[in-house]
């Protein structure tokens, strides 16, 4: 490719809506373009990285025995129902009707059509196991989509299902998958842990993702340094504490805290630690009649200690806390008597249900909300001031430091972007569906399922926020939208740049190698600018005074100066850092 031919539209400044690396840096190589609200345009530099992210998976996927399938993006709501997903998916499912008023959804995710798909094909366990993926637009509504590809609306996903006989060769299926993402992700030449995960809207009882290490991820990847654990932070469970509760040692006592309505702040006010402290937060349960109004609502109060916060996955398992929401202020008042900030389960003015934290369970003579606007209670002790707790369960999050489940070790937490996902699905989906096949003992069975994704176009923006200096992106070459850029100087000025530009230019591209000759005339700071911004991994510079003196200029992309190469060895030099030879 000649750069004249080719489509480069670099920007020297990030648009203002721009807020994370990526974005930045892919709207300024001129990547991509935004449409609309979490909608892009994937310019010719950016689709270069997509297909190459493309051509990788599909490789690893046909390698580990999938088979590819393209399943509609508008798909009839009729699946959608038979699962219930059409109703609890939620906003995100974006939703639409035809000129016959009829029901359609644009897919986020394809479990229902591929389901179908297989009651209709896998008639007998002779059948199984099979694996059908595909490369595929997908829309999620997002609420607030931000971060450029990172949580866009419109979004490329390969996402695969397997379909098995029973729970034993599904599992074999999951590992499958499992390792060949390990593959993929290997290829792609970036840092990533593979941490436990919750299923989420999707579903099943085992779950895994793929997360690239970055400092600018959203989310926290708990893991033991010491061993393999490792879990996203929904997921990550914190023990129960070993240590017995002390004896109460204080009389409990009612202090005013006038205007001190955070746990950190009566903590600086009565100068103890925040971990003494109890935060109290309120949470409500609907439960609905056969209408779908309101018939009757439960109001819950959870205790955590002051330093920790609520896991709401963790929060939502607890018995009878399955889709919760924070209660209203209303709520608040009618059970507390008070408005938030003073809350505490001592003076309740209507009964709650109490859930206390594993770690709160162990804590004598602490410190929670008198339920009176500027107060709260010191010394307060279960067994003697409040019953002994009925419901204890894990509600928070992991700190750094916690004893790691494992036994290993403590734990440690950084942060990551997900790009893949694996789940065992089991039957949630094929008993739905009714999707069964013949068994070997003759009898109809229900599919065992299981579900890998991976965010095609998220990939690329997670590999730049680990690979990005100042001056630009960083490619690993696997992904690069070019391998190699020739950058001629005066190529319109002097023969003897042009022809030695346009030889290498040619040798290159008889090798196989994906290389751009930037013929441009453009000036040498703006050039090379350029392609730093651009993130092309190997670039080599030839100019009329080196040439002269028989050597021309390399330097990778991480490399801070660049290296005189004897004109003639260049090629040989560049088959080498390619791995050609």
């Amino acid at each position: 490719m000649k750069a004249s031919q080719f489509l480069i539209s670099t920007l020297k400044e990030a648009p203002a809506d721009a807020e994370v690396v990526s974005h930045k840096l892919m709207t300024r190589a001129g990547m991509i373009k935004k449409l609309g609200a979490g909608i892009y345009n994937y310019m010719p530099m950016g689709l270069r990285v997509i297909r190459k992210v493309e051509a990788i998976v599909r490789e690893e996927m046909n390698r580990a025995g999938a088979i590819e399938v393209t399943m509609p993006v508008v798909q009839p709501a009729e699946l959608w129902q038979e699962t219930g997903r059409f109703e609890k998916m939620g906003p995100e499912l974006l939703r639409i009707k035809d000129r016959h008023e009829r029901d359609f959804v644009i897919q986020p995710t394809s479990e229902e059509v591929v389901t179908d798909i297989a009651r209709q094909e896998f008639k007998s366990y002779k059948q199984l196991p099979k694996n059908l993926y595909q490369i595929q637009t997908k829309f999620r509504d997002e609420r607030r989509p931000r971060f450029g590809l990172m949580r866009g609306r419109e979004f490329i996903m390969k996402d695969a299902y397997s379909f098995d006989k029973d729970r034993d060769t599904a599992q074999i299926s999951y590992q499958t998958m499992r390792e060949a993402y390990k593959r993929i992700f290997d290829r792609f030449g970036l840092q990533y842990r593979a941490v436990r995960a919750d299923s989420g809207a999707i579903g099943g009882d085992l779950s895994e993702e793929f997360q690239v290490i970055a400092s600018t991820g959203e989310d926290a990847i708990v893991y033991c340094p010491q061993s393999d654990y490792a879990a996203n932070i929904e997921k990550a469970e914190s023990l129960a504490p070993t240590q017995a509760r002390p004896a109460a040692g204080q009389a409990m006592a009612k202090v005013a805290t006038p205007g001190n309505s955070t746990c950190e702040s009566v903590a600086a006010q009565l100068g103890l630690p925040l971990a003494q402290t109890v935060k109290s937060l309120v949470l409500a349960t609907d439960e609905l009649d056969d209408k779908g109004l309101i018939a009757k609502t439960q109001v819950w109060l959870l205790l955590l200690r002051g330093d920790h916060e609520m896991n709401e996955i963790k929060v939502g398992k607890v018995d009878g806390l399955a889709g919760f929401r924070f209660a209203s202020v209303p709520e608040i008042e009618d059970h507390f008597g008070c408005k938030p900030g003073y809350l505490g389960p001592i003076n309740l003015k209507k009964p709650v249900n109490l859930v206390v934290d594993r770690d709160v369970a162990v804590m004598a003579d602490w410190v929670c909300g008198a339920n009176e606007e500027d107060f709260h209670i010191t010394g307060v002790n279960f067994g003697r001031d409040l019953p002994e707790p009925a419901l204890v369960a894990d509600l928070r999050n992991v700190v750094a430091g916690d004893p790691s489940p494992d036994g290993a070790g403590a734990l440690a937490i950084e942060r990551g972007i997900e790009i893949g996902h694996v789940f065992y699905l089991g039957t949630k989906y094929s008993q739905a569906m009714n999707a069964t096949f013949l068994g070997d003992n003759g009898k109809p069975q229900h599919f065992e399922m299981g579900c890998y994704g991976i965010g095609v176009t998220r990939l690329p923006a997670a590999a730049i926020e680990q690979n990005h200096d100042e001056r630009g992106i960083i490619w690993p070459d696997a992904i690069a939208p070019f391998t190699v850029v020739v950058c001629p100087i005066g190529m319109g000025r002097s023969e003897a740049v042009k022809t030695a530009a346009e030889q290498l230019y040619s040798e290159l591209l008889a090798l196989g190698v994906d290389v751009i000759l930037d013929d441009r005339d453009e000036r040498p700071g703006a050039m090379l600018a350029d392609w730093e911004l651009i993130g092309v991994p190997h670039r080599v510079v030839l100019g009329d005074r080196g040439l002269k003196d028989g050597v021309v200029e390399y330097q990778h992309r991480r490399d801070t100066e660049a290296t005189k190469i004897a004109a003639g060895d260049i090629l040989s030099d560049l088959k080498a850092r390619l791995g050609l030879n």
